[in-house]
């Protein structure tokens, strides 16, 4: 009884979705109500005046990023559990771009610690003036988010290729494979567009992460609360 429920989808699926939406609601702590309210375009001096007004909630978005880094790995776990049945070797695959992407994200955390460290008014920090240390931690804030997009395009990949699993799982709706895989193709041509052509990146921030967006949190819903068929998961496992 003990191993069967161990063993069940239905497990899998309520824990991986509960902890996907966790990653998507820390994802927009992160980004809205930290980094959007601090981080001011173009002025290292107001950016960093910001920070230092609100360096208990720069801590807690940097704190909050690496919680929602944690929660990838169930997130992954269930998620390869879940779509093995279909292919081992493609939800492997899956999973070793996501790990590859936390990785990056995990490592790009250090840039935010940066601005922190130049608001230490340590000794040695006096060999800079005001506008330099100000310059200085806005260019760490800027290489975050180059960061970020290197690292979405792993993420990106796995997309793509968990999109193709669930169209070919009987046991969920096709609706979230064409939905994953709408994603991974925009958060491919976001990060290469910022890499490539910044200027261009621009314009279509926000509106190409608008679909990545509906179909993570409609995905990662419905293995809250739906879960997967039993019925085509007990058959496509026999």
């Amino acid at each position: 009884m003990a191993a069967s429920l161990e063993r069940s989808p239905l497990l899998y699926a309520r824990w991986g979705g509960i902890a996907y939406l966790a990653i998507i609601a820390l994802g927009m702590f992160g980004e809205l109500a930290v980094r959007s309210a601090l981080v001011v375009s173009v002025d290292p001096g107001a950016t960093m005046r910001a920070i230092a007004a609100s360096e208990g909630l720069w801590r807690a978005g940097i704190a909050g990023d690496l919680l929602m880094q944690a929660l990838d790995i169930p997130v992954m776990v269930a998620l390869y559990y879940l779509l093995n049945p279909v292919s081992k070797s493609l939800a492997l695959l899956a999973t070793g771009f996501n790990l590859i992407q936390t990785a990056v994200l995990v490592a790009n955390k250090m840039a935010l610690v940066v601005p922190l460290l130049l608001l230490s008014k340590a000794a040695y920090m006096t060999a800079f003036s005001p506008e330099q240390l100000h310059t200085l931690a806005y260019l760490a804030i800027k290489a975050h988010n180059f960061g970020f997009g290197v690292g979405l395009i792993f993420f990106g990949l796995a997309c793509l290729v968990r999109g193709y699993l669930l169209l070919k799982a009987p046991y969920f709706p096709k609706v979230f494979g064409y939905l994953m895989l709408a994603a991974g193709a925009c958060y491919l041509i976001n990060s290469f567009a910022l890499l490539l052509a910044p200027a261009f990146a621009g314009l279509l921030f926000p509106l190409v992460l608008l679909p990545p967006f509906v179909a993570e949190l409609a995905f990662a819903l419905w293995l809250s609360v739906k879960g997967v068929n039993l019925p085509q998961w007990e058959q496509s496992t026999r």
